[in-house]
């Protein structure tokens, strides 16, 4: 039996994956922002501060992996943490005023990623493509949890 990573679906959306990386860590990098930190900019972006366990389900990490790009967060000056009035045990987490100028940054700089990647794909194709993946993530999630209600909105940005 031979490999082709031609035929491989998993081969090539990793690399498809690591090369949406690249350029937008290319773009986002002059800014101070990390790829890592994008599911964090997507779901605080809308300006609901959310709590640590709800960015990391939203982002589909696990919670250490969560903590862990918050604190650097926190670090870099990008969210803010306020004790949660209904769980004293528990934070609540929002972009910081610093973070909050940069979302255009982060909108135009996903905003033209997907576009240069899409570029040759008709725009029937590129909603087949995106639909095709939400069946795959959702085949593949594990924890069932899949991308179903999550609009993934910089503020109401559109994705393409």
């Amino acid at each position: 039996m031979s490999l082709n990573r031609l035929h491989s679906a998993g081969y090539m959306t990793n690399w498809a994956a690591r090369l949406f990386a690249l350029a937008i860590e290319q773009r986002l990098k002059p800014h101070g922002i990390a790829p890592a930190y994008l599911p964090v900019f997507f779901a605080l972006g809308p300006g609901k501060p959310l709590s640590q366990k709800a960015l990391a389900a939203l982002a589909a990490v696990e919670q250490p992996t969560m903590a862990a790009t918050l604190n650097r967060m926190e670090r870099d000056g990008l969210i803010e943490r306020t004790p949660d009035p209904a769980d004293r045990r528990s934070s609540l987490i929002s972009l910081s005023e610093l973070a909050s100028g940069k979302l255009e940054v982060v909108r135009q700089a996903t905003t033209d990623i997907n576009a240069q990647a899409l570029s040759s794909l008709t725009e029937a194709e590129c909603a087949t493509f995106l639909t095709m993946l939400e069946k795959i993530i959702e085949q593949l999630d594990p924890r069932g949890r899949g991308v179903g209600g999550q609009d993934g909105a910089i503020r109401n940005s559109p994705s393409r």
